[in-house]
């Protein structure tokens, strides 16, 4: 059983010390790789890690063609103002070719974990000759995963799954005790901008798991466009996590003033402290027409836009 650190508790300063060495200690005279998304978790561990390794750590940033507008570049670019060099690498096609024809939600997430852990980065740790991937799983992840809420993308061990086995390198885990906030802290207290360490909870299996249906480049385009316009008009609500959800339906709309037939986003916006449970933020009527209007307006094929106003978990109500 993983023993939870509480963000109340946590001593920054002990905790990066302790987690220093033993990355340290477990890579050895070795060389390790980290994954970096660009999210919270995954920016930390890799700040975590070059603490640690220094130039014996090497930092990639997969380039899945699921990722948010800009997000590679834009990643690599504030990495290296922290003397972090990122090398992306290109494996669009490899996703793209994984997800081709799959509809189920689950079945998206495990066609993406085997993709990145076994096909993209077993190829990278074989041609570096690294031991080890260092990864930023979180508790919450686990939680989610045993729970069968979700399953990670990034949980192996907690489903008898052994790395080293099924993908041929060991996976050092040094935030697994923290929740959300606790990584917060200490990404702060690692010298993350606050534009890393405050960022909103992204999915590991990225703007796919914001389509429902299949996750063709087409699709994910759309929801990426609107996922724009979601984050720059609710990034002020002090929220939790806020997403552009594209559904696979296609309904009646208006468009240009005109009657259509076209596809519908939905809006869902939280607040939350560690993801576990979340209430839906209370938005005004006009920020709510504003984001239609302009996912309406900038999405091509878009003509609905709906707000989520349910609970993560869902409520339940006894019937009287």
């Amino acid at each position: 059983m993983i023993q939870e650190i509480a963000a109340r508790e946590l001593d920054t300063e002990q905790f990066i010390n302790e987690k220093v060495e033993e990355i340290r200690r477990v890579v050895g005279d070795g060389t390790a790789i980290n994954a970096l998304s660009g999210g919270v978790d995954s920016s930390t561990v890799t700040m975590l890690g070059h603490r640690a390794l220094g130039d014996l750590l090497r930092t990639v940033f997969i380039q899945n063609g699921l990722m948010r507008e800009g997000e590679p570049e834009r990643v690599a670019s504030l990495f290296r103002n922290l003397d972090v060099k990122v090398d992306i690498v290109d494996a669009r096609k490899e996703f793209f070719g994984a997800l081709k024809g799959i509809t189920d939600p689950e079945e998206k997430r495990e066609a993406i974990t085997q993709t990145f852990y076994r096909n993209v980065f077993g190829r990278i740790v074989k041609e570096s000759g690294a031991k080890h991937l260092l990864q930023g799983t979180i508790l919450t992840d686990v939680d989610e995963t045993v729970a069968g809420i979700k399953r990670q993308h990034n949980v192996f061990e907690q489903l008898g799954i052994n790395p080293q086995e099924a993908f041929g390198y060991h996976i050092i885990e040094p935030l697994i005790q923290l929740r959300k906030d606790g990584v917060r802290k200490v990404g702060r207290a690692l010298g993350l901008p606050a534009e890393l360490f405050e960022r909103i909870p992204f999915p590991g299996p990225a703007l796919s798991a914001r389509v429902i249906g299949e996750a063709t480049p087409e699709r994910i385009e759309t929801v990426r466009k609107a996922t724009v316009v979601v984050e720059r008009l609710l990034k002020d609500t002090g929220a939790f996590q806020y997403m552009a959800i594209l559904h696979d339906d296609r309904v009646t709309g208006m468009r240009d003033g005109k009657r259509d037939f076209g596809q519908q986003i939905e809006v869902r916006c939280w607040d939350s402290v560690d993801a576990r449970t979340a209430t839906p933020t209370g938005l005004s009527h006009d920020l709510l027409q504003e984001l239609a209007q302009q996912i309406i307006c900038e999405v091509p094929g878009v003509v609905s836009v709906t707000y989520n106003i349910a609970t993560k978990p869902p409520s339940t109500i006894e019937a009287v």
